[in-house]
Order: structure tokens, then C-alpha cells, then sequence
């Protein structure tokens, strides 16, 4: 939203008639008698918008504080959110409230989102929600004073990431051997996918899945394909269909959006159940993923030939045939009247993987770091995955291929059904519950005093604590 767009007529009304009469003052009178000048009019935030959060279900009140929002740009941005209700000239008020999520903070934009109750075990994933995956700054109310103890990653709530494995079993009953000494192997992996023409939910668990992105239920699009379309009754593209269908149907994808494969509370969004055409159920941003309109390399993926032919480097989805699945969701996008250019300006997907790809880390400060001795300090609480990289590697993203950035030279992986580790442990030692997740064996290079490195540490995959470079010396 641009700022000029946002910023208020009646704010710039005012100011500029209080210039006018001030000018006018001026000139009627001696230097020495001039009036003092009128402090500026005090900002009259436009309104308060009542919505369903589309990512918990409940509802959230948000605030434009920011100079920048005209009444209309605020009642604009509120009718965009889910069973919204805009209201002119007021406050979100509650009796009790979580605390409130700042974003865009200090700039004409600023807008608050408040989240009502006083259910303290949810401050934890509201305080990571809002600055982990906003961007924001978490104000608490009924939160203030309760810590996270959670140590969840990047999935559901108060899980720890579960790092996928290859599991390869028998086919079942009445299907051909698998493709590995007649066995099918698969990872199980949000990006990983069983061998074409079987499905995922046959040879891999979503339980270790869904701790791999976060999750939520949420509703599909309104679009409906009109009854009479040719689409329903073209056997062509019918069978186009089927093919999307069953490439789906494949992969970790189905744990997600699939209503037999997701969690009670249903599927997050588009699901291959919908019908009749259950691609109608894919918001116009998520057909442009599909079709590689809009990038999401940050979510990460497996390459080809490690994933039962499967690849995702074109594609937003999962697929043995990029270019057929790239056509199929063109088409789709198409007949809703977009075209490719729509989206030229579309944030890459990956949320606050993609975000945290684009962090710029500044000094260390508070004695973080590696010290002579080779301790290791850091802030933030504690740790699951320690990172020790040169000063201009990549940030470490989301595996399988984004987790070891080139310029890795130590990391210590805390395994999943331990306790994570606390700042003060050893470079290139290996702790109880822990292994060395790089280098693949031996020790690690030593450190070259005099050199700048960079130090990343997670409190689980997905969840930075501590980003910052620091000079090593003996």
C-alpha cells in the first residue's frame, strides 16, 4: 500500500490551511510581535476493524495508528480481512487482552493488531506470531511476564521441527514393486513424494510433516466454477485434472490440503476433496504459486533425483512433469481473468522463511560469540541447531537444500526428543543428545584468529534467536 494513497486529505486540509493563516498573521504584524505558532493538529486515527483472524479463527481488533491512514484507506484494508467490521472514529477496546502486535512501526503506515482474552497459554504463539511471522513488535497486556517454553519450531504449535527421514517399505498389496530393489522410498518431508501413481498417505506419516511448516485450518476461495462450464464435461481436461490430482496426492502437500489426511480441525485452504472442481478452492495467489508465477524457492525441496522424479524448481507444487503442471495452473489463473504481470510485485512465498533469507546481520554485541577458549554465547534463550559460519554465507533456511548455506563450518544439531542446549557450550564439541550436523565427520576447521563470522543459532528450525557477526581472537 503506498504512502501516499494512505496518507489522510483531512490531515493535509488541515495542515495546510493552519500554514495559510499563520502566513497571514504574519504579515499584518511587526517582527517583534509575532504570534508564537499553533502546534500541529493532534492525528485522529480513522477507526478500529473487527475481524476473523484467518490463521487462528479468532477474532482480532486492528488499530491504524500510523498518520498515513485516511479513514477510506483504513475501511479499505478492513473490508480485504476475513468477517470484517470496520468502525469510524474509534479504539479496539477489550476488558482483558493478550497484548497487541505493532507493525510497520514509527512510519505513516503503523497499525496494530490487539488479540482480546486472557488465556496465557497462548502467549507463547501469539509473541512468535507476531515477531517471528509478522515482522511486528509484541506489546504484551495479560501476556506481560509469561515466557516461552515451548521451543516449537516452525510448526504446529508447541511441536519441535521433526527432520524428515527416508522410510522405505514394501508396496502394498496389489500394487508394483517400488522402484528401490522393489521397494518405495520416500521421505517424510513436506517436500518429499512417494513414487508416481501411489499416494503419500500409503508409505509416509503427516505426523512429522506437520512439524515442518506451521499449520492452521482455514477457509477455501468462494470462486465456483458456473454449472454448464465446458470444463465438467471435456474428457481432455478432465483427465488434466486427474493427472494434478494424483501428482498431489504423491507428495507431503495432501498432509495439509486434504480432508482426510489433515488434522480435525480440516484443511488449510485449497483441498483435493473440494469439488467439483477442487481447484476452485486455491485463492488467486496460491494458483500463481503453482504456475511458478510468484516464487517459493525459501520453502526449500528436494531435488529430482532424490525424490521419485519429483522436482519444484519450476513449479510452486511438487510435480514429474513441470512444464504439464505449469500449463494446467496457467489455464486456471487465466480463465479468472488474470495474467502473469498481475502478480509482478507478489512477495516471494515463505512467509518468515523468506523474510529471514533477507536479514542483514549487524555486530554482535553482550559478549556474543566464540571466545579463545572456544566458548560460544549467545542470547535468546535456548537452542536446538548452533551455527558457526564465515561473515558472508547465506542465512540458513528451510531443508532440505537450504539448511547448510555454503560458508557452514561447524553446526550442532539438538535432537528432537531432547532438552535444547543453553548458550556457554563448546565449539566443535559434541553434547549427549546432540550430533554434529556439519561437517559429516571429523572435527570442524579451526577458527583463524582476526577473521569475522558469522553466528546463527535457532531455537528450532525457523525460530532465530541470536544473527550477528563477531570477530574471533585469541
Amino acid at each position: 500500500m503506498k504512502q501516499e494513497l494512505l496518507r489522510s486529505p483531512h490531515v493535509m486540509l488541515g495542515a495546510a490551511l493552519l500554514v495559510s493563516s499563520l502566513g497571514g498573521l504574519a504579515a499584518c504584524e511587526k517582527a517583534e510581535e509575532k504570534a508564537p505558532e499553533a502546534p500541529p493538529p493532534a492525528f485522529v486515527q480513522p477507526g478500529r476493524c473487527v475481524y476473523t483472524s484467518p490463521f487462528t479463527q479468532a477474532e482480532e481488533c486492528r488499530d491504524y495508528t500510523g498518520e498515513g491512514w485516511s479513514a477510506e484507506a483504513a475501511e479499505a484494508d478492513c473490508k480485504a480481512l476475513q468477517a470484517s467490521t470496520f468502525t469510524n472514529d474509534e479504539r479496539c477496546t477489550y476488558e482483558t487482552t493478550l497484548g497487541r502486535c505493532v507493525l510497520e512501526g514509527g512510519t505513516e503506515d503503523e497499525y496494530a493488531i490487539v488479540m482480546p482474552g486472557d488465556d496465557t497459554s497462548q502467549c507463547a504463539s501469539t509473541k512468535r506470531g507476531c515477531e517471528l511471522f509478522g515482522g511486528g513488535t509484541f506489546e504484551p497486556d495479560a501476556c506481560e511476564g509469561v515466557t516461552d517454553e515451548t521451543g516449537g519450531g516452525i510448526g504446529t504449535e508447541g511441536s519441535v521441527f521433526q527432520w524428515p527421514t527416508l522410510a522405505c517399505v514394501d508396496p502394498k498389496a496389489g500394487e508394483p514393486a517400488g522402484q528401490s530393489g522393489g521397494k518405495v522410498c520416500t521421505f517424510g518431508s513436506i517436500a518429499g513424494c512417494t513414487e508416481p501413481g501411489r499416494k503419500f498417505t500409503d508409505y509416509a506419516s503427516c505426523e512429522p510433516v506437520l512439524t515442518q511448516r506451521p499449520y492452521w485450518s482455514a477457509p477455501p476461495s468462494d470462486f465456483k466454477t458456473p454449472e454448464g462450464d465446458p470444463r465438467l464435461s471435456d474428457p481432455q481436461w478432465l483427465d488434466e485434472l486427474a493427472w494434478v490430482t494424483k501428482e498431489v496426492e504423491a507428495c507431503g502437500c495432501v498432509c495439509c490440503h486434504s480432508e482426510k489426511a489433515a488434522p480435525a480441525e480440516g484443511p488449510s485452504n485449497w483441498y483435493i476433496e473440494a469439488g467439483p472442481i477442487w481447484t476452485d478452492s486455491f485463492y488467486p495467489t496460491g494458483l500463481a504459486l503453482a504456475a511458478g508465477w510468484v516464487p517459493s524457492d525459501a520453502l526449500g525441496a528436494y531435488p529430482a533425483e532424490e525424490n521419485n522424479g519429483f522436482s519444484r524448481d519450476v513449479a510452486g507444487l511438487p510435480t514429474t512433469d513441470p512444464a504439464r503442471m505449469v500449463a494446467f495452473f496457467e489455464g486456471e489463473l487465466l480463465r479468472r481473468g488474470f495474467k502473469k504481470e498481475d502478480f509482478a510485485n507478489e512477495t516471494p512465498f515463505g512467509g518468515p522463511l523468506y523474510e529471514q533469507s533477507l536479514y542483514v546481520p549487524s555486530d554482535c554485541t553482550g559478549g556474543e560469540g566464540v571466545d579463545a577458549a572456544g566458548k560460544i554465547t549467545w542470547s535468546g534463550g535456548e537452542a536446538r541447531y548452533v551455527y558457526v559460519l564465515s561473515a558472508d554465507a547465506k542465512n540458513p533456511g528451510a531443508p532440505p537444500n537450504l539448511d547448510l548455506p555454503q560458508g557452514t563450518i561447524w553446526r550442532l544439531d539438538v535432537a528432537a526428543s531432547a532438552a535444547p542446549v543453553k548458550s556457554g557450550i563448546t565449539y566443535g564439541e559434541i553434547l549427549p543428545d546432540a550430533k554434529q550436523g556439519y561437517p559429516a565427520s571429523g572435527a570442524p576447521a579451526n577458527l583463524v584468529p582476526g577473521t569475522k563470522y558469522y553466528l546463527y543459532v535457532w531455537a528450532d528450525v525457523g525460530v532465530p534467536i541470536t544473527r550477528c557477526l563477531f570477530d574471533y581472537a585469541l
